[in-house]
């Protein structure tokens, strides 16, 4: 297979970007497939981008919020090859659409689980940052968790709560906020936590923005990070080790899995059967300065 093909990131109202050499797709040129996003603004979408353009496609980005009634037809009628789908939603019309015309669909942190996918093992991302935060003595442990509606939201919290009964420790609902995958999501919710009489001791976020949003309503609160108040994300983005405190966090592997979505895409394009309907990248705990044992009380 050559290695001589480039891949390009055409993001919508913007020009062509040529990348590295990826894995290109065949002999032929590459096939141009439609890369879905909540919000194109964001370095977590911009690592999973990453990925799936050194698998050897092209790329054409667009906004989840973007789409009007018509956008299954417009990209048939645009003949894209696939569409990789990123923490997206889709209808059921549309599927239909894209299913009629043969245009293949893999999603990246799914939604939807009937669909073919590529995640990573957010469970045992939990239940790590769980354990990670138990091993320093915290027992008073908060969590401002991701929308309450998202696959991967439900799963660290799972995994979160598993830990804790492993460990005999009592899971307390009235230590849990879920908001948007925003900072400001974080530092609201976590001010809400820091106001409670016994507050927490530290707070697992469901991603890097949260927490960091987290650490600055700790800041706000005049507690000082990890001194009084310990903080993990998930994830694992640049932000996390240029924070101040550096960020302890569960690193996703989002380059690798925008990689593999790309393969099982190429794949489907080619006619060939994915060799999984499912595939789960591992996470890992990355530990930095923000995580420290409790303050005596």
């Amino acid at each position: 297979m050559s290695r001589t093909t480039a891949s390009r990131v055409v993001a919508r109202g913007c020009r062509p970007v040529v990348r590295a050499p990826g894995q290109p797709v065949g002999r032929r040129a590459a096939p141009v497939v439609e890369l879905v996003f909540p919000a194109l603004d964001t370095a977590w979408a911009m690592e999973v981008m990453r990925g799936v353009v050194d698998s050897g496609l092209d790329v054409v980005m667009s906004a989840a919020a973007r789409r009007g009634p018509t956008w299954a037809q417009d990209l048939v009628g645009a003949r894209r090859a696939g569409v990789v789908l990123v923490a997206c939603p889709i209808g059921d019309a549309e599927r239909r659409v894209l299913a009629r015309a043969g245009v293949p669909l893999v999603q990246v942190d799914p939604v939807d689980q009937a669909l073919l996918s590529v995640g990573a093992t957010n469970r045992a991302g939990g239940a790590t940052a769980a354990e990670h935060l138990l091993s320093l003595g915290h027992r008073r442990v908060g969590v401002v968790g991701g929308p309450r509606d998202m696959l991967c939201s439900r799963a660290r919290l799972d995994g979160f709560r598993a830990a804790l009964a492993e460990a005999g420790i009592g899971f307390d609902p009235a230590l849990v906020r879920h908001a948007d995958f925003t900072r400001e999501g974080g530092r609201r919710q976590a001010a809400d936590l820091l106001r409670l009489p016994d507050r927490p001791t530290a707070v697992f976020a469901g991603n890097d923005e949260q927490a960091l949003g987290v650490i600055e309503a700790a800041r706000a609160a005049g507690l000082s990070v990890p001194g009084d108040l310990s903080v993990v994300g998930f994830d694992d983005l640049p932000a996390a080790w240029r924070s101040s405190p550096a960020l302890s966090t569960v690193r996703q592997p989002l380059a690798a899995m925008g990689t593999r979505a790309g393969w099982m895409l190429a794949d489907l394009i080619e006619g060939r059967p994915p060799a999984s309907d499912r595939v789960e990248l591992a996470t890992r705990l990355v530990v930095r300065a923000s995580t420290a044992r409790p303050p005596a009380r």
